[in-house]
């Protein structure tokens, strides 16, 4: 054990030390070649001197300061001193900064190539690269919402990714390469500490996309059930399976892609209104508020309520189904979620 434990030691650090400690140690020897060197020379010239004024005129030289307060008057203190320590001082310089420049670009090469680990925290983790105009469109619309925050860190995690594109380098996006199905991979995001999870179609309309996303929602749940998890699914036949994972919510494209187009044709206007409704970045918003107070109310008196956030009344969700237009004496129990149209988020219905 001993003897692996020298071998190790003399391999990686006699024989190619890391460059940390190539630079202490070159410094060292600097400053210790500059120091007694100066008191050697200079000590009989001026016994006021002291260990302590030869290790500043050691720094302050390699540094190339120069404050003038201490200097050299012998000509071996001169020559013999001062001179290479102000050349080993400048390459000194020039080695740590070259060292510090090429750690910078390292770690940003990693970065942008997905090599590197996430420490995020509360953060909102998204799953598959289906282009950039998407990721771009989905990450505005969520950051135009307070509810988000405009500070979230995001991290993306794909397998196919080469490089993060600079379109999502600006939104501050952390990109993780490697498979979304794998615990080593759901390490490096940082899912345990994820609040949230999107999980987009990989190849949108491809319905082998959706083989992929229950893998990866089982994965999740596997390990932090206690994330919110929005999965894309392009077969509407898949969504049983993606309950059975787990997930929170599920958007089927192709049944959304269906009622578009047939609610356009026969309503032509309707698409450009649902956007204003579905879009954070202009026009109104459709929000759903829960109702949090202790006793059932008529849906009338949770109308007003909203009115008066500027907010209209369209409808309530109980036990999973969702009823618009209701009448006015519906009653609205404890936990329902209230369905409304307006500007910006109500902060809590509590009692009406």
């Amino acid at each position: 054990m001993m003897a692996s434990l020298l071998r190790f030691f003399a391999r990686r650090v006699i024989r190619s030390p890391p460059a940390p400690l190539r630079v202490v140690a070159l410094a060292g020897a600097v400053l210790l070649y500059g120091t007694t060197g100066f008191l050697y020379f200079e000590l009989p010239e001026n016994p006021a001197l002291t260990w302590q004024d030869a290790i500043w005129y050691s720094v302050v030289t390699v540094t190339t300061v120069g404050y003038g307060d201490l200097f050299p008057v012998t000509t071996g203190g001169r020559f013999i001193v001062a001179m290479p320590l102000m050349f080993f001082g400048i390459g000194l310089l020039g080695f740590i900064l070259s060292l510090a420049a090429s750690a910078l670009v390292e770690a940003k090469t990693k970065e942008l190539h997905g090599m590197s680990d996430s420490r995020a925290t509360g953060h909102l983790v998204i799953f598959n690269f289906p282009g950039v105009g998407k990721l771009e469109s989905l990450l505005r619309e969520l950051r135009s919402d307070p509810h988000f925050g405009k500070q979230r860190e995001v991290v993306l995690v794909d397998d196919s990714l080469v490089e993060l594109p600079p379109e999502l380098v600006k939104l501050e996006v952390h990109f993780v390469r490697g498979n979304p199905a794998r615990d080593q991979t759901l390490d490096r995001a940082n899912v345990d500490q994820a609040t949230q999870a999107i999980v987009l179609a990989k190849t949108p309309g491809d319905p082998r996309s959706d083989d992929q996303n229950i893998a990866i929602t089982l994965a999740i749940e596997a390990r932090n059930p206690d994330v919110e998890t929005v999965v894309e699914c392009v077969d509407v036949k898949t969504e049983e399976l993606l309950r059975k994972a787990g997930c929170d919510s599920i958007v089927c494209t192709s049944r959304f892609d269906a009622a578009f187009l047939s609610h356009e044709l026969l309503n032509p206007g309707a698409q450009e209104v649902i956007q204003e409704l579905t879009s954070n970045l202009r026009g109104e918003q459709i929000y759903v508020t829960e109702y949090s107070g202790k006793k059932r109310v008529a849906f009338t008196k949770v109308a007003k309520a909203c009115g008066r956030f500027g907010h209209l009344a369209i409808g309530v969700r109980h036990e999973g189904a969702t009823l618009l237009n209701v009448a006015a004496d519906v009653q609205v129990e404890p936990g329902d979620q209230v369905i409304s149209i307006g500007p910006e988020r109500i902060p809590a219905l509590e009692e009406v």
